[in-house]
């Protein structure tokens, strides 16, 4: 009809091609979409002709993904759409963007929200918060944030999670309130156990914590003054994050010869509290205890098997990181930075230690040095001090011959000079410890790193994990050892951290999902961060993609910075 009344009226045959080609144009659009839609696109990202692991440990298959809004619109095998942009992915694995399970980004992120080192490696979601989340701050805290450059300008966990919303970031965050932050803001640094009152402070503490956002409770049972804290102070403190629906999170008190006894104060805690448990970089530490993650998996398993949620994660090294005064017997480091630098000081001490390190004290659950075999496992990671850089990257051992001094005079020195501040990476586990936990369902994929980036001097030479972990476990752990299956390795990095932490609308790729997304090429990634120099990209991630936005266009990152906090189940719930 509307051909005819065209033609009636003679208008030119130029005229009538541009008139019958919209009319076709129309014609063709999907139902409701009209012709301004069309040129825009129906979806705002089309990601096509990629094998989709879709993060629940079912096998590949080649499709598209279509993103509107910051949510995944569709997944499907084929996908007959516009977008404003389509990114070919043939070649590429199509997996959700993973959750890191264990990171300590707390402050790197205010120095840099680009958080390069953990986007690079397609991760999307950083969990932090163990052993001392970002609050509530104890008084007079702050030392700790002067070589990042910051100045402290939040008092609770609530507050920093304004601050890093006002600053911007690349990736989202979800965080713990820590049990050892809590217990410094109303004792200090003491070792003794809280009055009535005291308990009562802490409980109100977490309480806050939770209706701000957290996602549950964290422990550093080996770090002051966590390692003072019992386990009926734990419970109760555990049991307020239990009513807001959080998790219970824990380093746990001995990775090594008391791993057993460790294992069951958590499995108590979750428990006797009423919530689920998530263990920290699992692993069995020191050389006397390789080969007994069978015992430590099956002890778990057990629990898991008779009702009782408890989880864990690890990092795919053979060794770890963590403050160079844990050489020293935790006795010797209570009290102030001040009150410790005076006792290293003191010659009658510095024997006292000696011994320790050498017969073992009642009590010192990890005695590191001897966990490593000797002064040569301690690598020197990270001091402040410009004399002391030197030493960044070498072994105790080596350290003391270059100073002349025996390996404790050596130690101490460092301690003192750098006020207490320094970091080493401790070589104290094997690899067929790491593979045997890494092959449980249960446990999940986490850096126990910071995002930094190599510009961030101040952080000497960390542990390659902040590098390199996820591109490792793909690399070396999926395509050359073929430890776990490509599609189980992506669950662990994906859908099994978003169900342990509870976040809900991440972890897979499922309309209605908030579109987390990372795309790699499984014949490349690994990661090239060594513990000689760890500051080193991944290659292999070809794009990320967090909350609709393109983050890592073609392996480069592109400047923007979409990232959410995350808040857990009580802020929700909590009157606004």
């Amino acid at each position: 009809m509307i051909l005819g009344i065209l033609s009636r009226k003679r208008i030119p045959r130029s005229v009538l091609a541009i008139v019958l080609a919209a009319l076709m144009a129309v014609t063709t659009l999907p139902i409701n979409q009209s012709l301004a839609q069309a040129q825009e696109g129906q979806y705002d990202l089309l990601i096509v002709g990629g094998h989709i692991v879709d993060g629940s440990g079912s096998p590949w298959f080649e499709g598209s993904v279509a993103v509107k809004d910051g949510k995944i619109a569709d997944v499907r095998r084929v996908i007959n759409a516009t977008a404003r942009r389509v990114i070919d992915a043939r070649g590429l694995v199509i997996a959700p963007g993973f959750i890191d399970l264990h990171s300590h980004s707390d402050r790197t992120l205010l120095v840099d929200g680009n958080a390069q080192s953990k986007i690079l490696q397609g991760v999307t979601t950083e969990i932090l918060g163990e052993d001392h989340s970002a609050g509530p701050v104890p008084p007079g805290a702050g030392k700790n944030l002067k070589q990042y450059g910051l100045i402290r300008d939040w008092t609770t966990l609530g507050e920093y999670f304004a601050r890093l919303e006002r600053q911007g970031m690349s990736v989202n965050i979800a965080s713990y309130v820590g049990a050892g932050q809590v217990r410094e803001v109303v004792l200090g640094n003491a070792n003794h156990a809280p009055t009535p009152a005291e308990l009562e402070k802490m409980k109100d503490l977490v309480d806050q914590a939770m209706r701000e956002g957290a996602i549950g409770l964290s422990s550093g049972l080996t770090y002051l003054p966590n390692a003072y804290a019992k386990t009926d102070e734990l419970i109760e403190l555990a049991k307020v994050a239990a009513k807001y629906g959080g998790i219970y999170t824990t380093h746990m008190r001995g990775e090594g010869a008391h791993w057993k006894r460790s294992v069951d104060e958590v499995i108590e805690i979750s428990e006797k509290a009423g919530l689920p448990a998530h263990i920290l970089h699992l692993k069995m530490d020191g050389k006397p205890n390789w080969g007994q993650m069978a015992g430590q998996v099956k002890q778990i398993q057990a629990a898991r098997d008779r009702g009782v949620d408890i989880t864990a994660n690890q990092y795919p090294y053979i060794a770890s990181m963590t403050d160079l005064e844990t050489c020293i017997p935790p006795k010797y480091l209570a009290g102030t930075s001040a009150d410790e630098v005076k006792r290293l000081q003191n010659p009658k001490v510095r024997e006292e230690i000696r011994r320790a390190i050498a017969t073992g004290l009642p009590g010192w659950e990890v005695n590191q040095v001897q966990s490593v075999g000797g002064w040569h496992g301690v690598m020197v990671a990270s001091l402040q001090k410009p004399e002391n850089k030197k030493y960044e990257g070498k072994r105790m051992d080596d350290i003391a011959r270059q100073m002349g001094k025996d390996p404790l005079d050596a130690l101490c020195d460092l301690l003192v000079s750098d006020n207490d501040e320094a970091e080493a990476i401790y070589f104290n586990m094997s690899d067929q410890d790491v593979e045997s936990a890494m092959k449980q369902s249960w446990v999940g994929i986490g850096s126990h790193g910071g995002a930094p980036s190599p510009e961030m001097t101040f952080l000497g030479r960390p542990q390659p994990r902040s590098y390199g972990t996820f591109p490792r476990v793909l690399g070396v752990y999926v395509r050359e050892k073929h430890v776990l299956a490509l599609p189980d390795a992506i669950r662990k990095m994906t859908s099994l951290p978003a169900a342990i932490t509870g976040l809900t609308d991440r972890g897979l790729l499922r309309p209605g999902m908030a579109a987390d997304i990372t795309l790699f090429d499984p014949r490349t990634v690994i990661d090239r961060a060594t513990f000689e120099n760890p500051m080193q990209y991944p290659v292999g991630i070809s794009y990320v993609i967090v909350n609709g936005t393109v983050v890592i266009d073609q392996g480069r990152h592109a400047g923007a910075k979409p990232g959410h906090v995350l808040r857990g189940r009580g802020f929700e719930v909590a009157p606004q």
